[in-house]
């Protein structure tokens, strides 16, 4: 195994999920008197879950945590937060669109992790192939509820005749 290779590797996800994780928690607290409340504190949560199961990956691996890099997912996460929405005092349905979005696509990358995982494990005893299948089937499940909500925000913004934030809207 490329020890040092999969240390990069996985030290990089840690810091994308580092990212999600705040990310996640924001939407979800943002949005915790809508329709959508339940799913999205019940992603938030998986996904801090899921985080922690990479650390227990790493552990398993003798990976050691790369700190700087959890810091700038954490960073990078606070700095998003300043994206103009087109509105200078309140969010937007834009806001969440996007944010949902990118979401999404941070689920998608935990998917594949979990799938090049199982590739290794194919050769390392230390990893669990039967954990990284369920893993892998939870981000699926966590992409379709993500996109579900992504095309109920992009109807709530762009569809004629309806607000920009709806009290329904993700």
């Amino acid at each position: 195994m490329h020890r040092d290779k999969l240390g990069i590797y996985l030290n990089d996800h840690l810091a994308g999920a580092t990212f999600g994780i705040g990310l996640a928690q924001r939407i979800a607290h943002q949005h915790r008197h809508s329709a959508r409340s339940t799913d999205l504190k019940r992603i938030s949560d998986e996904i801090a879950q899921d985080r922690q199961s990479l650390l227990e990956v790493m552990d398993a691996l003798d990976i050691p945590v790369r700190r700087y890099k959890v810091c700038g997912g954490w960073a990078a996460e606070r700095l998003g937060r300043l994206k103009p929405n087109g509105v200078l005092y309140r969010r937007s349905g834009l806001s969440t669109l996007i944010e949902l979005e990118t979401l999404r696509l941070g689920v998608e990358g935990k998917a594949l992790i979990w799938r090049t995982l199982l590739v290794v494990a194919a050769g390392e005893p230390r990893l669990d192939e039967a954990q990284l299948i369920n893993l892998l089937d939870l981000a699926r499940g966590q992409i379709d509820t993500l996109e579900t909500l992504r095309l109920t925000a992009a109807a709530a913004v762009f569809s004629p005749g309806t607000r920009s934030v709806t009290p329904d809207s993700p």
